[in-house]
């Protein structure tokens, strides 16, 4: 990714400095993704697509197809989000696509179901776990003169 990441910057004709105050980032964490010190993070690809909307998401983070979103216009009617890049794009070839129980979905509710499928998959979980609470066994102050002194709670 990071070389894709150079090969932006040299298509727009940019330093390190500039692609990385274009971009809204700082010098030195861009020359720490060029230098293999760190990876860009999402954060990286969104602060790029943000500036360069019609670059390809698929080829920036994956390499997939052309570094640009292609202006022809496409047979579906509605504009495809290239940033989601958890959804599958379903085409409609107008009579429905059939589902695996012999009934007929459209493709409307093919990506529903998809959407559907891909929310019920993702369950983060959070597991707190108790600890004992600690007592304090042992208080000591050391004083200038290297001496100190020691207080123990009682009981």
């Amino acid at each position: 990714m990071k070389d894709r990441i150079r090969q932006i910057m040299e298509s727009q004709h940019m330093s390190q400095q500039t692609f990385a105050n274009f971009i809204g980032m700082s010098a030195a964490s861009l020359s720490s993704i060029f230098n293999n010190r760190t990876k860009p993070t999402l954060n990286t690809v969104e602060a790029i697509k943000s500036k360069m909307p019609r670059l390809s998401t698929d080829w920036l983070m994956f390499g997939r197809g052309s570094m640009f979103i292609d202006d022809t216009p496409t047979t579906d009617p509605s504009p495809a989000e290239d940033t989601d890049m958890g959804s599958e794009h379903v085409a409609d070839f107008g009579g429905g696509v059939p589902d695996l129980f012999g009934g007929n979905q459209t493709g409307a509710s093919v990506q529903q179901s998809v959407h559907r499928h891909v929310e019920s998959v993702i369950r983060p979980e959070v597991k707190y776990v108790e600890r004992p609470q600690r007592q304090i066994t042992e208080i000591r102050v050391y004083f200038d003169d290297l001496t100190y002194e020691t207080f123990v709670p009682k009981k």
